[in-house]
């Protein structure tokens, strides 16, 4: 039965140079006339519904606003403007396409998502750098405000992808943040992380994660870890 490999996109595989963040400042901008809208919420980790809901509290918006339902159009449609500009922190992760190109070709192995991105969001991102060719399916920010409910969302659409039925202890979650690695715990999943986001090695060993890695260069190396778990 191949093991499931569920990715994590922002400071997994990818940076933007900040273009998410910019992408809803603006949005949210355009719709309350708030600048800077989220400064002081924490992004890494949470999921696209999970940080609007924050910076809505935090402004005075009502949950209830149809303003907020516009937001996730006019994020995207700024999103990709903003994935245009060019910035420092920007580009494809150490070794990412070297792992991914090797994974792809194993039959031991299933690619997918789990990411707090809305799906058209995860899709603009990752069609920008010639990733989104390597995943069938996968859950999204769309689908849940908490992470921890992604993982068996994202298990799900493996099955419906016509990928392998699989239990949460056959899967493997590959993020950057602690939030990846508590998905999976609460899940009974497994975690690799990669300490090429915004947190070091030691926070993420600290935070449980099964296996730890400066970044995902080492082709044979994650390759080895991921026969381990």
């Amino acid at each position: 039965m191949p093991t499931v490999l569920l990715f994590d996109i922002d400071g997994t595989l990818v940076l933007t140079g900040g273009a998410g963040g910019r992408a809803m400042a603006r949005a949210f901008e355009a719709l309350f006339a708030v600048p800077d809208a989220f400064r002081g919420i924490s992004m890494p980790g949470r999921t696209d519904s999970w940080i609007l809901a924050g910076a809505a509290a935090a402004h005075g918006i009502p949950a209830d606003s149809p303003d907020l339902r516009r937001f996730h159009d006019l994020y995207l449609a700024f999103l990709a403007q903003e994935l245009t500009s060019p910035g420092p922190n920007k580009g494809v992760m150490p070794g990412v396409r070297d792992l991914l190109d090797a994974l792809s070709g194993h039959d031991s192995a299933y690619l997918a998502l789990l990411t707090g991105n809305y799906e058209r969001a995860a899709r603009v991102k990752l069609e920008y750098f010639d990733l989104w060719r390597y995943f069938a399916c996968g859950a999204f920010g769309d689908d849940a405000h908490d992470r921890n409910a992604l993982l068996r969302q994202a298990l799900l659409r493996v099955v419906e992808c016509g990928g392998p039925q699989v239990d949460p202890s056959e899967a493997v979650v590959i993020g950057d943040t602690p939030l990846d690695i508590a998905c999976a715990a609460a899940a009974g999943a497994r975690s690799i992380a990669v300490a090429t986001g915004a947190y070091g090695i030691e926070e993420l060993k600290d935070a449980g994660a099964d296996i730890v890695f400066p970044n995902l260069a080492d082709t044979s190396a994650v390759l080895d870890a991921l026969m381990r778990l």
